[in-house]
């Protein structure tokens, strides 16, 4: 019976799934038992289900042998009284059916087995993706920092989508495939010792011959990994790098390198591919040579009235069946390794240091907020071992124009990220209005705050709903005022649809300065007490950057405002400018107060008019 096997078969797994192995398997498994709270009587009622489909699976062979002997006397004996067999209910029809519904009793089983898994499965990977969404959102700006977008995307995606296929198929032929090995063998050794044995020492060769493939897969999938990776980034780079690649003449060299790697990737795919195809023909090579010799064997008995035909037929089936599973057992192993290595990455993001926990009694912001931003000898370092900013004192007082001045890298963001707790500072203090703003809750804070960053980002959306992000309640004459206050109210009504206008993919379609300029509106819109601008202005025109800057100046009419500008012709009229290098302030003062001190500033800003 070929068929009755069909539930061992699997699909060859992907060769990242091959390569992957856990560092701790046991670990792993720890933490998916306790992500399963309230979900393991599902594990257990598929172990039962499992159980009880085995032993219906077992049974059905086991009286196959009984069936076959039955009808064979009988067909035997009709034939010696030469009169034709008649299967009725009374001839041997009932054993048939009570044959076949056993079969039918173990497909019920099976088939409840892949019913419960498949809705453990994704119960299981709802919960985990539904943590990831919770974490990400309580993971500090440093996390983000240090790893790429896709890195987090995958984890909640490839590496679930991972997790949920290999419970809801793996698991489940894991069980059933160790049971019917197991219970296949203690019936095989009632039937007859010897041929048992000769079965074990076939099966121990295939599993010796499991290892070594699984062993070997694993190196040269990794070996596969590496050389794919090289040939995207010769790819990658060709692509992104074609304007410079074809202006110094590279072109055939690129070309060479990319061939290159590709022929690395030919040679490493092709051990790869022969090791995963290989296994199972290896595997069932050992277990066929089992079957002949028991064969051989199992003939000459009955042949010597050892063993009836029923017995006969119905050994090789047990033989069958538990030939299968270890077939596929490599492949299934594989598989959980690659699981259980995704669970890991997965874990590994849940346990990511999170934001510092607002104050159990935070301290509220004075009402109205007035705008006073102090610092008071702030020290701030990425890293404890190396501080950026050491000491840095400076006072903002209610409705200035502070801009912050000094060449890439000196500490110019650091300086906001730290004003609205971005990141926790490692000693000193930062006060708004004199409260604390450590004591504050972090949405009470940034509620103070209109940032306008100098990487615009447009979310899917109306173009009235990206610049009522912040206000979602905004009327739409509010939002068609600002719009008009930040010189975008003119381009978005030569659009089709208007403020309706959906913008899709990250805003391609909207050129950079047109994005910058949404943004804008966005935090006008929300009026807010304290304005950051960091290089809001670096992506439009030298004329619509003043229109802009005149904007700000009449929004920001009685309230604090910070600048970060390269261009210094934008904030000469500031009432104080901070010069930043290497995360401390060098110099702060008025343009005319700086440019008379003949110090960094002055040199900056004719450097930038020479």
């Amino acid at each position: 019976m070929a068929s009755d096997n069909d539930q061992f078969e699997c699909q060859v797994p992907d060769s990242d799934e091959e390569l992957e192995v856990p560092e701790n398997a046991l670990a792993a498994v720890a933490r998916l038992w306790g992500a399963m709270a309230g979900l393991r009587w599902r594990i257990v009622a598929c172990a039962v289900s499992a159980v009880l489909y085995v032993a219906a699976t077992l049974a059905a062979v086991g009286f196959s042998a009984s069936v076959v002997d039955m009808l064979w006397e009988k067909i035997q004996a009709s034939f010696a009284a030469g009169e034709p067999f008649v299967l009725t209910l009374e001839n041997g029809g009932a054993r048939v059916l009570t044959f076949l519904g056993i079969w039918t009793a173990a497909w019920m089983f099976y088939s409840f087995n892949d019913l419960v898994m498949a809705s453990f499965a994704e119960r299981l990977n709802l919960r985990l993706r539904d943590r990831i969404s919770a974490k990400v959102a309580r993971l500090p700006l440093s996390y983000f920092d240090a790893h790429q977008p896709g890195d987090t995307i995958s984890r909640a995606t490839n590496d679930l989508d991972k997790l949920s296929e290999v419970l809801q198929r793996g698991v489940l032929q894991l069980l059933t495939s160790v049971m019917t090995v197991c219970g296949a063998v203690v019936v095989m050794f009632t039937v007859d010792v010897r041929l048992t044995c000769i079965f074990l020492v076939f099966a121990a060769a295939a599993l010796l011959v499991t290892k070594v493939f699984a062993t070997r897969t694993i190196k040269v999938a990794a070996a596969r990994q590496a050389s794919l990776g090289a040939l995207t980034g010769r790819v990658e780079e060709a692509y992104s790098g074609r304007a410079v690649i074809k202006a110094f003449g590279r072109d055939e060299a690129s070309a060479r390198e990319m061939l290159e790697a590709a022929q690395d990737l030919a040679r490493a795919s092709a051990s790869s591919d022969f090791l995963t195809n290989a296994v199972g023909p290896a595997i069932r090579f050992v277990m066929r040579l089992c079957q002949v010799t028991i064969a051989v064997l199992a003939g000459q008995m009955l042949i010597g009235g050892q063993l009836t035909v029923g017995v006969f037929q119905a050994f090789f089936q047990f033989v069958s069946t538990a030939s299968e599973p270890l077939t596929q057992l490599g492949l299934t192993v594989n598989m959980l390794q690659g699981a259980l290595a995704a669970a890991e990455r997965v874990f590994r993001l849940l346990d990511e240091p999170e934001v510092e926990a607002d104050p159990a009694e935070p301290l509220a912001p004075v009402e109205p907020v007035r705008g006073r931003v102090a610092f008071e000898h702030v020290r701030f370092g990425y890293s404890a071992d190396k501080p950026l900013m050491r000491d840095v004192s400076l006072v903002a007082e209610p409705g200035q124009k502070v801009a912050i001045v000094g060449a890439t890298g000196a500490g110019k963001t650091t300086l906001i990220n730290l004003l609205m707790r971005f990141y926790e500072i490692d000693g000193g203090r930062i006060t708004l209005d004199g409260v604390d703003t450590r004591g504050m809750r972090a949405a009470d804070l940034r509620r103070e705050f209109g940032m306008v960053l100098q990487d615009a980002w447009l979310f899917e959306g109306t173009i009235a709903d990206n610049i009522a992000y912040g206000r979602p309640d905004a009327t739409r004459d509010e939002i068609v005022s600002a719009a008009k206050a930040a010189h975008v109210d003119f381009f978005i009504r030569t659009l089709p649809d208007g403020y309706d206008t959906v913008l899709a993919n990250d805003a391609d379609a909207v050129s950079a300065g047109q994005r910058q300029l949404l943004t804008i509106a966005r935090a006008m819109l929300c009026d807010p007490a304290i304005l950051i601008l960091d290089e809001a202005t670096s992506s439009v025109d030298t004329r619509t950057e003043q229109a802009i800057v005149h904007a700000m100046e009449t929004l920001m009419a009685g309230r604090t405002s910070f600048v970060i500008a390269h261009r210094l012709s934008t904030i000469v009229d500031a009432d104080l400018i901070l010069v930043m290098d290497h995360g401390t302030i060098v110099e702060q003062g008025t343009h005319d107060e700086l440019m008379a001190a003949g110090g960094a500033y002055a040199e900056l800003y004719l450097s930038q008019f020479a």
